[in-house]
């Protein structure tokens, strides 16, 4: 039995030396989007971070098209031994499965879930011009004369579509939706006044709302924002069951070793606590996340229900 515990004990360096160290390579971290727009600019101070906590180059690739599938499919189908990562959305992670009629992979099995990194809060904003100022009135006045309000969006199927839908089923109400490519030009006609409101991601609108372009009448949050503490929430304005945000969240391919899942969500939650990148996007209206690959993966699973939801029973196809 000696004999036994003692060659155990001996096994014990070549086991430890048999896993492999990680990372051993440079790493990879695919962006589904065009430059410039939010994962973008999270992911390229993200990889700086990470690159000095883990002693191995970080290289971000942005790979869009198809709402984020794309590049989401090359993650997807890439090795499972963490040199490839996603910086996905909501879409390529959850909503994209009930919007397109056929998707390159099976979302609920395809990713390894690392780690929640933000969620920007939706708020309702108003042409500065127009007479609302609280959202019961707004409701009001959309219920006086069915689909004659304006509402933009980022394009069919976007987030902004989305809230919009929720925001309409949760208020009773029938609102107009035009569509446009991308929240940029949505928000011009709406500071122009060819749009009555739209449903946009905060770290959007944020700027416009400072300079007194647009008006918000309520944030789409459990509690006011830092950022905007003179503005209600949904609940306070009397809509409680409509509360939404577009998230973003780092996740490995499928069957990558949770002990290398465990160590890169360690890291980026280190990384998000730094004034640097946490500290900035909070700055810009984002609420900063972090946690465990466990929360994530249950964050989008409720998340997958509630988008399943909404996108059914407003039939909203992808563009």
């Amino acid at each position: 039995m000696l004999r036994r515990a003692l060659l155990a004990s001996l096994a014990l360096p070549s086991l430890a030396q048999a896993q492999p160290a990680w990372p051993a390579r440079p790493l990879r971290i695919v962006v589904p989007f065009p430059p410039g727009g939010l994962a973008d600019l999270l992911a390229r101070p993200l990889a700086a971070r990470l690159q000095a906590a883990l002693g191995q180059p970080v290289v971000v690739e942005n790979r869009p098209g198809a709402g984020g599938n794309i590049g989401a499919d090359a993650v997807a189908k890439a090795a499972p031994d963490g040199a490839t990562w996603l910086l996905g959305s909501m879409g390529p992670l959850a909503a994209n499965q009930f919007l397109f009629a056929a998707m390159p992979y099976e979302t609920r099995t395809a990713f390894a879930p690392t780690s929640l990194l933000v969620n920007t809060p939706k708020a309702i904003v108003v042409n500065r011009d127009r007479p609302w100022r609280s959202l019961a009135e707004l409701i009001a006045a959309a219920k006086a004369a069915p689909d004659s309000l304006r509402a933009g969006s980022a394009g069919n199927g976007s987030s902004l579509h989305i809230a919009l839908e929720l925001l309409k089923r949760e208020s009773g109400t029938a609102i107009l939706h035009v569509p446009y490519r991308g929240a940029t030009p949505a928000v011009t006609d709406l500071v122009g006044g060819r749009l009555d409101l739209i449903v946009d991601n905060l770290p959007n609108i944020l700027p416009q709302i400072r300079e007194g372009t647009v008006r918000a009448l309520a944030v789409a949050t459990p509690e006011r924002l830092p950022q905007l503490p003179e503005v209600p929430t949904t609940a306070e304005a009397g809509l409680p069951g409509f509360v939404f945000g577009t998230w973003f969240g780092l996740a490995a391919p499928a069957r990558t070793p949770p002990e290398i899942v465990a160590r890169m969500a360690a890291a980026v939650d280190a990384a998000l606590r730094e004034p640097e990148i946490g500290g900035r996007l909070a700055e810009q209206g984002a609420v900063v996340g972090g946690g465990t690959p466990e929360a994530f993966a249950s964050f989008i699973a409720s998340q997958t229900t509630a988008l399943e939801a909404v996108i059914r029973d407003a039939r909203i196809r992808a563009e």
